[in-house]
């Protein structure tokens, strides 16, 4: 039993690489595309620059290959390749000649678009050859006479027997992606990790100061929890279980000579016991909702939606389960978000959409209100910034008075 569940995870395991690797492939032909026709618009310009008319150019092609860069670096961290930038690279001509990070990013680009732009090309065409040549036998009968059987452009098929043999090229085109495609990402991503990362000269120290904050951040809002944890147990939960305990006390005193008022004692005693259980829950969600568990993100937001104090609708788009503190954070901004919506907005509406794409989770919360929603206001935006700076994320207020106010969180939910 054992080795049949390791089997099984070995498999699953095999296939989630070979997909996420299937994903950065065909996100690496994208923008080696982008390079490519970057790379033959700066060869011209550097052709025109001998004649003396691309010396204009140069600075525009120059903010191009950075703007690039930083896209590239963006898309490897969506996939888990995280690549320290370095300081911003000048554009002047004769400053970027003798600049490294620009040298060593005009190497990238002449990489990328070549090797990357060859196995994101393979990353694109290999599932579409093993869907292309599994289904054959389906097709076969539609193909026209003469027309090759495989993916590859080789042989014919004149009856069933021969085309029900085609897909076991595609057989072999799924293995190829099983074993071969991580490598494949690795080597396509391998020239940025390279050349696009910060030089060991480069000066850290604005990137350890933003980590130190998000750091700071992360535990300001842990410690903010806890005592918001604390203090709903000791208001609440610790004083209604005292006073289960007195009149516990008071009803088994009295239950000898005044029966009726022992049991009138005993019912506020179930009473205060069941309203301390109540609060006991409340704080149990407020940790970790079971809801999410249950139902995941998408049935969790319904269920806030719902019991929402303004008419709420949802647009959820999740493909996957998010990682458990992922979904907390976002259940916690809708929450906190709907709840300021109820007090704050004087909304009659409000909408909330929320997309993960590309290792990225966005959270959008729209609301018709008067707008004018402030953090220093103490609407509970502080506490939603803490909590996703703790994901190394990014939220966007917009909120001009007299409404709409619009409020965004993105944040990485990769596993």
């Amino acid at each position: 039993m054992g080795s049949g569940q390791s089997w099984k995870t070995a498999v699953a395991s095999s296939l989630s690489a070979a997909l996420a690797a299937l994903r950065q492939l065909v996100g690496g032909f994208g923008t080696a595309l982008l390079a490519l026709a970057l790379l033959v618009s700066i060869v011209l310009t550097a052709i025109a620059c001998l004649a003396g008319v691309g010396l204009l150019l140069a600075p525009v092609f120059l903010r191009a290959v950075h703007a690039l860069a930083r896209r590239e670096r963006a898309r490897l961290a969506r996939h888990g390749v995280e690549i320290i930038a370095p300081d911003p690279a000048p554009t002047r001509l004769l400053s970027a000649l003798a600049d490294d990070i620009t040298r060593r990013e005009l190497r990238w680009l002449a990489t990328h678009a070549t090797l990357g732009l060859l196995t994101g090309l393979l990353g694109l065409l290999l599932p579409l050859f093993a869907v292309r040549d599994i289904s054959f036998p389906l097709l076969w009968p539609l193909a026209p006479a003469g027309s090759s059987s495989t993916s590859l452009g080789f042989g014919t098929a004149d009856s069933w027997a021969q085309a029900s043999v085609v897909p076991l090229l595609a057989v072999g085109w799924i293995a190829i992606i099983l074993g071969l495609g991580p490598g494949l990402a690795r080597l396509q991503s391998r020239p940025a990790v390279r050349l696009l990362a910060a030089g060991p000269g480069t000066d850290l120290t604005l990137r350890i100061a933003e980590l130190t904050a998000t750091r700071a951040a992360a535990l300001d809002a842990h410690a903010v929890e806890l005592r918001r944890i604390e203090r709903s147990l000791h208001d609440g939960t610790q004083n209604r279980l005292v006073s289960v305990t007195v009149l516990l006390g008071a009803a088994r005193r009295m239950v000898a000579r005044d029966p009726a008022g022992a049991e009138e004692l005993l019912e506020r005693a179930q009473s205060a016991a069941e309203q301390a259980l109540s609060e006991l829950r409340a704080v149990a969600r407020g940790i970790l909702p079971p809801v999410l568990a249950d139902r995941g993100l998408a049935g969790a937001l319904s269920g806030l939606a719902a019991n929402s104090a303004v008419p709420c609708r949802t647009d959820i788009d999740l493909p996957e389960r998010c990682p458990a503190s992922a979904e907390a954070s976002a259940y916690f901004v809708v929450a906190e978000a709907l709840t300021n919506v109820a007090k704050h907005s004087g909304a009659g509406n409000v909408a909330v959409t929320v997309r993960s794409r590309d290792g990225r989770l966005l959270v959008r919360i729209d609301d018709d209100g008067h707008g004018g929603a402030d953090e220093s206001g103490g609407s509970g935006l502080t506490g939603i910034r803490r909590r996703i700076a703790a994901h190394d994320g990014v939220l966007r207020l917009t909120s001009p008075p007299g409404g709409p106010t619009v409020l965004e969180v993105e944040f990485p939910c990769g596993s």
